[in-house]
């Protein structure tokens, strides 16, 4: 009802009639309207963090970006499976200025520094991949992901990108692998000419900050 309706255009007595309840019984469980929001959005949090979600083992074998197939398949079975859910987070945007949201999304980067930031280390060490934060790719290739199919099955808006989904989710993957500027390599690792200075690595700063806060 909540995602039909919106949370403001939804009453207690609708909420306790779609139960099949008494107002009274409804308010014997739950103090509030709002309460229930609430309980409904933790409920989509503990399904996003299920070990046994197939995007968590996707994210698990930390196999970024050798995995961005798989990774693009299991957020659209999630998206799929969330539709209602995900349109809470909307929701909650609009009527709350995204107050219930807030704390999961802040969490957010430092729940990809657990599961990616060594093994992404390990692969930029060995030269697997380049001038890049790859923790950052591994994040913007997820959020795109989730983004996209929320736009098509949520939103309603299939192809939005002018192209069907197999095509935008593998145009996206060989943009997040091989980028858009053609490559040049120089002659000498001192030489500069045809690439682009890189500044202080923003993954050193994301790790100061996970060590900070740890």
């Amino acid at each position: 009802m909540f995602s039909k309706q919106g949370f403001r255009g939804s009453t207690m007595r609708q909420l306790a009639d779609a139960a099949g309840l008494s107002v009274g019984n409804l308010y014997h469980h739950f103090s509030s309207k709002e309460e229930i929001f609430e309980r409904l959005l933790a409920q989509y949090w503990q399904r996003l963090l299920d070990p046994d979600l197939p995007i968590n083992k996707v994210f698990a074998r930390a196999r970024f970006p050798d995995d961005l197939e798989e990774l693009a398949a299991a957020t659209e079975q999630v998206v799929e499976d969330n539709i209602r859910y995900i349109l809470l987070i909307y929701i909650d945007v609009i009527e709350f200025r995204g107050q219930h949201i807030h704390d999961f999304y802040q969490d957010m980067a430092h729940r990809f520094e657990e599961v990616f930031r060594q093994r992404l280390e390990e692969r930029k060490n060995r030269g697997e991949i380049g001038d890049v934060d790859p923790m950052t790719a591994v994040m913007v290739a997820s959020r795109w992901f989730f983004y996209f199919f929320t736009v098509e099955k949520c939103f309603g808006v299939p192809m939005h990108l002018g192209i069907s989904p197999k095509q935008a989710v593998d145009e996206f993957i060989r943009l997040i692998r091989y980028g858009l500027l053609p490559r040049s390599e120089p002659t000498h690792p001192d030489d500069a000419a045809g690439s682009v200075p890189v500044p202080a690595s923003a993954l050193e700063a994301r790790q100061e900050k996970t060590k900070e806060k740890s």
